[in-house]
């Protein structure tokens, strides 16, 4: 077997510092890096071999968990890391990267490659031209892309004909990190390897659904990447619709990544396009303002004054195919929230006739499924039981599972679990050129529509709340309202009154 090498453009950035490194050392710590490995870092900044391996170290220490530091082997995993300061935007550079990736393999023509595009969007498109000019673009290598997977169709369909250029489709693996999460997959697992959910996963028992990923930061120095993303380029038409579609797809007849993939898209394909009414009523845009000692967006570094780029979006949204058609889903994201939570939760329909009295004359709402991705992974499942003693009263209760309750088994690193799928050529869980294109299909209006009437509302909302009021107003519209988690989400039993 040759040689394999990994290549990180962006190798000095804040995204390889944080979850790129430590996830390759867990997955060398767990040995399961091919052997002879070698990991190659390109940047502008002006490292040596021994310099990088140094600040990876002093940067592992920071942002690996103490119980996976091992000073052995954290010394052994940078002594496979190596650097080459090149500017990736420079097409000159690559015939030094070339050379250095025959010092590495020994090899004329080495293939064994997998480039990490760790950089800003605006080089996405630039570094295969420069890869294919090289001519590093061999038939075995593969090439990881960060979201945003271009800024809105226009530009998602220029990229996908640029890497058509360049790579085959099987070798191109555009990342969502939300789908390397341990219970992101268990979805699947809960909808189609139980025969008791699956009979109940449509129109008729499921009235609505709601899908949150919030967190309690702000832009953290990012305001030049943010001001030209927003909520919705950052997380709605990547992360959020992905769950979309976990909740929603047909079970493949086959699962393998082909049969996975082609029921994404159908999803995707199945949305009910945005109407009019729905661009003015059923989108919520916020964006935080100062509170107490703590900046509003405006006031972060490199943000405009008058900014109008959103940290929040709320939207309802439907679904036309049999399963769902009359079903809505309801997404949110934010920045500056209370705490920090990404779930889904699936409100069922109400009992047809309510018979017993309640507890305190307050009668148990219809039963909620919770799939929590982060903080702590896991699910929860809340319905009415009978209160001890006399009488009929009824409660709710919850019947809860975590995965920190399974004798301290580990939930996986997201990001050493889609690398090594990459390194093993798996993939699966990884957003195909067709997915990309329908999910910015759906989506592009939204931008649009906000790029011609300038004056659509934005709604500010104060740091450490749960968004504009007017969020709340779209969902009772259908009677419904927000499930917010409680600010401590150290176990499911801490949530609040829901």
């Amino acid at each position: 077997m040759n040689k394999f090498v990994m290549i990180i453009f962006g190798a000095s950035g804040d995204l390889t510092k944080r979850k790129l490194m430590p996830a390759l050392y867990t997955l060398y710590n767990d040995r399961r890096l091919p052997d002879g490995f070698s990991i190659l870092g390109i940047g502008r900044t002006d490292y040596t071999d021994a310099h990088y391996q140094e600040y990876i170290l002093d940067e592992l220490r920071k942002y690996v968990s103490s119980k996976e530091q091992v000073e052995g082997p954290m010394n052994e995993f940078c002594s496979h890391l190596r650097y080459l300061t090149l500017d990736p935007a420079e097409a000159e550079g690559y015939g030094a990267l070339d050379k250095r990736l025959q010092e590495l393999t020994g090899e004329q023509n080495p293939d064994n490659l997998l480039y990490y595009l760790a950089t800003p969007p605006s080089l996405y498109g630039v570094i295969p031209l420069h890869l294919k000019a090289a001519h590093l673009n061999r038939p075995h290598t593969r090439i990881i892309v960060e979201k945003p997977f271009g800024y809105d169709l226009e530009s998602a369909l220029e990229l996908n004909k640029i890497y058509a250029s360049v790579f085959e489709e099987h070798q191109i693996y555009r990342i969502d990190h939300f789908l390397g999460k341990e219970t992101a997959q268990n979805i699947l697992a809960f909808r189609f390897a139980n025969g008791i959910f699956e009979p109940l996963w449509n129109r008729n028992y499921i009235d609505y659904v709601e899908i949150t990923a919030v967190e309690n930061l702000g832009i953290e120095q990012r305001g030049g990447f943010y001001e030209g993303a927003g909520a919705l380029r950052d997380m709605v038409q990547n992360h959020l619709i992905q769950l979309v579609a976990l909740t929603a797809m047909e079970p493949p007849a086959v699962f393998n990544a082909d049969n996975f993939r082609n029921e994404v898209v159908k999803v995707y394909e199945s949305l009910a396009p945005l109407t009019e009414e729905d661009l003015n009523e059923h989108i919520v845009r916020g964006q935080y303002t100062a509170s107490g000692i703590k900046p509003g967006y405006r006031e972060e570094k490199n943000v405009a004054l008058d900014s109008r780029t959103e940290t929040y979006i709320a939207m309802k949204i439907g679904i036309n195919n049999w399963r769902w058609s009359g079903v809505p889903f309801y997404i949110r994201t934010g920045k500056q929230m209370p705490t920090k939570v990404t779930e889904i939760v699936v409100h069922f329909r109400e009992t047809p006739h309510q018979m017993f009295r309640c507890e305190g004359g307050h009668c148990p709402r219809a039963n909620k499924l919770i799939l929590r991705l982060q903080p702590n992974e896991g699910i929860v499942l809340k319905f009415g039981m009978k209160v001890p003693g006399p009488g009929f009263d009824v409660k709710q209760v919850m019947m809860d599972f975590s995965y920190d309750k399974l004798g301290g088994l580990p939930t996986g690193d997201a990001y050493a679990r889609l690398i090594e799928d990459c390194i093993q050529g798996d993939p699966t869980l990884f957003t195909r050129s067709d997915a990309v294109e329908a999910s910015w299909r759906f989506f592009n209006p939204v931008l649009k529509y906000w790029k011609e009437c300038p004056d659509a509302p934005l709604y500010g909302y104060p740091v450490g709340t749960w968004g504009p009021l007017e969020s709340e107003a779209m969902m009772r519209e259908h009677g419904a309202e927000w499930t917010n988690p409680c600010k401590n989400l150290t176990n499911t039993d801490e949530y609040c009154e829901l």
